[in-house]
């Protein structure tokens, strides 16, 4: 994902986007407003406690919107699989990349040994906070994702969505919550932030080198899997 050159394509993303936005296949729920990425999650949703060097960061997933994608990052989560690997690219303001058991971002399996398709679903959004797969484009996901940390949306921006005929409580909730509306669409979003946000905020202001690598490594030291429900007791 590019952050640093989204002008030029930026309208006609959005508008190939609108499908996605507003027309998809599947059912919606009626009545609630609010997107699901920001709802009490059910009490045996799956919730990941990922340790790192500067700090705990709990995520919720919603494997009935992406099984694939978090069938494949809860079983590298139980093995141990991102013990030790680092965030290899750190954008302040728009994200924090890792899963790389290389650390170069070119490397990482899934855990069936090849790349695994998109789960795109118009239920998630690339709102501040949210889980979601790195890929080198359509269908090439692999062990690698980002969180996102932007917490604010360009107002251009928002009036674009506007503009192409984004659902009004999706361009409401970014400009509230803010996030990165370009990549919805592309990437495989599977998860939010329910804890330590924080965290990825500060993970993503560290001092970089080329390549928007950390000068000094932050570390994804385990991931802890368990239920909200216990999550939360």
């Amino acid at each position: 994902m590019n952050r640093k050159n989204w002008s030029v394509p930026l309208a006609l993303a959005l508008a190939c986007s609108l499908l996605f936005a507003g027309c998809g296949t599947e059912k919606k729920e009626s009545g609630s407003k609010m997107p699901m990425q920001f709802q009490t999650p059910a009490q045996d949703a799956p919730v990941a406690v990922m340790h790192t060097n500067q700090g705990d960061i709990s995520l919720v997933l919603f494997p009935e919107k992406a099984p694939k994608a978090c069938e494949n990052f809860l079983t590298h989560a139980k093995d141990g699989y991102y013990d030790g690997v680092i965030f290899h690219r750190v954008i302040e303001g728009f994200m924090i990349q890792g899963g790389d058991p290389e650390g170069t971002g070119r490397g990482g399996q899934s855990i069936w040994g090849r790349v695994f398709e998109n789960e795109v679903s118009s239920d998630l959004r690339h709102f501040v906070g949210a889980l979601s797969m790195a890929n080198a484009g359509p269908n090439t996901n692999g062990s690698q994702f980002f969180i996102v940390t932007g917490d604010k949306v360009d107002p251009s921006l928002l009036e674009q969505m506007e503009q192409v005929g984004w659902p009004q409580e999706i361009i409401q909730a970014y400009r509230e919550k803010g996030g990165s509306p370009h990549l919805d669409g592309g990437y495989s979003v599977f998860g939010q932030v329910i804890a330590g946000q924080e965290v990825a905020d500060a993970i993503s202001k560290v001092e970089t080198s080329a390549g928007d690598k950390p000068k000094e490594d932050v570390v994804i030291q385990s991931i802890d899997v368990t239920t909200y429900g216990e999550w939360a007791q």
